[in-house]
């Protein structure tokens, strides 16, 4: 039997995935989690196989539980759903401690056979998402050039921007300039838009 641990804050939504995965003979949910501190103390005491975890806007939260998640249990395999992503946030993901990826949109069966993936060792990335990222150029910024974005978008002027990466006012102008080019942006707010969507910051 394939172990699984489902993790999901929504109860309602919870309950229909441990349903449907429950349908399967060789799928048995053994531990169920909202999320809210308890996953890897579950998973730690249950040891399922694969830990499929729902992601919302608390991903950050997520991703950390599911690093100490493979520390403590390194055979257990996390299977990541959310409703949408970007093809930097992909890689990073899965850079990061996620076996498999898949969408909140998926047609039931994906889940399963994600989870069956999983467990044979290979990765799972839903095909809708997969194909985004291949149609989806790289970051076209640089290193220093996702600074001084991540800095605009913080609202933070020019001259301080320039006094906190030891650059003159007019190099970060120039980096700006080049940001706005790259995104095909028309303004600095417009490419910290564009940047943003495309997971580049």
């Amino acid at each position: 039997m394939i172990r699984v641990l489902l993790v999901e804050h929504t109860r309602l939504v919870r309950g229909a995935f441990a349903a449907l995965l429950a349908r399967e003979d060789d799928i048995e949910v053994v531990a169920e989690a909202d999320g809210d501190g308890d996953v890897v103390e579950r998973a730690v005491a249950c040891r399922p196989d694969v830990a499929v975890i729902g992601v919302d806007s608390r991903v950050g939260e997520e991703i950390a539980v599911g690093g100490e998640l493979q520390a403590r249990l390194p055979e257990c395999r996390m299977l990541l759903m959310m409703a949408s992503t970007t093809p930097e946030r992909l890689r990073r993901l899965l850079d990061l401690h996620a076996a498999g990826v898949i969408s909140t949109d998926a047609p039931p069966d994906r889940l399963v056979h994600g989870v069956r993936k999983l467990v044979r060792g290979k990765r799972f990335v839903d095909p809708e998402f997969a194909l985004a990222a291949l149609d989806a150029g790289a970051n076209p910024l640089t290193p220093r050039e996702v600074e001084v974005l991540r800095l605009t978008a913080d609202g933070t002027p020019t001259r301080e921007i320039a006094e906190r990466l030891c650059l003159s006012a007019a190099t970060v102008r120039n980096h700006l300039s080049a940001i706005t080019r790259k995104t095909g942006g028309r303004s600095r707010i417009d490419a910290v838009r564009i940047a943003t969507e495309s997971g580049w910051v």
